[in-house]
């Protein structure tokens, strides 16, 4: 069986990592949510690992922060040249909330999160069926690239709505407001690779 992130976010430390981050940046917890375009509630829940948060809003962290995001889900350690990830080490989280609202409707497996300094992070992501007007979109630097490994999904934007099928791929600038949903008989499964500058 796959780790839980639930358990793994205490163990990787991810909400001290930030908070330390922020404190040797000398900044404040409101500060540090300007700069994300983020909550301040949702920054101080997420560094007391009370939120697991999602990619979107780890990438802005880290980017606010001026670090990588894999630095968030890396043990403390060298640089290795080449890391193996077994099927029952992936790091699995929850379904993601945002701070006690909306539902994002996925929940994403870490496929590389222990090599340090990387600049994609590849993910399996489990998106839910939900309803058009329920998606929450997002938007951050970098690209991505999705590959739909099991059932169909939808991608929407600003510019346009496709629905991806098993098979299908799409590489978008992550920029982009964005958001997906499982549509159909239900979840779908992708293989997502986000690319972050």
């Amino acid at each position: 069986m796959p780790r839980t992130m639930s358990n793994d976010l205490r163990e990787l430390a991810i909400g001290e990592k930030i908070r330390r981050i922020r404190q040797g940046r000398k900044l404040t917890i409101q500060q540090l949510a300007e700069k994300a375009g983020l909550s301040k509630g949702l920054i101080s829940q997420i560094e007391n690992e009370q939120v697991s948060p999602p990619i979107a809003t780890l990438l802005k962290i880290a980017a606010s922060l001026q670090t990588d995001i894999s630095h968030f889900f890396q043990d403390s350690g060298g640089q290795q040249k080449v890391t193996v990830i077994r099927r029952d080490e992936r790091m699995v989280s929850p379904r993601r909330e945002v701070a006690g609202a909306a539902n994002l409707g996925y929940a994403y497996e870490a496929l590389a999160y222990t090599k340090n300094f990387k600049h994609m992070e590849p993910f399996v992501v489990t998106f839910e069926g939900k309803p058009a007007a329920e998606v929450i979109r997002f938007s951050h630097q970098g690209e991505e690239f999705v590959f739909v490994l099991e059932g169909d999904l939808e991608f929407s934007s600003d510019e346009e709505t496709v629905v991806l099928h098993p098979g299908d791929s799409l590489y978008f600038d992550s920029d982009l407001l964005h958001g997906f949903r499982g549509v159909g008989d239900g979840e779908a499964r992708a293989l997502v690779v986000v690319y972050h500058r």
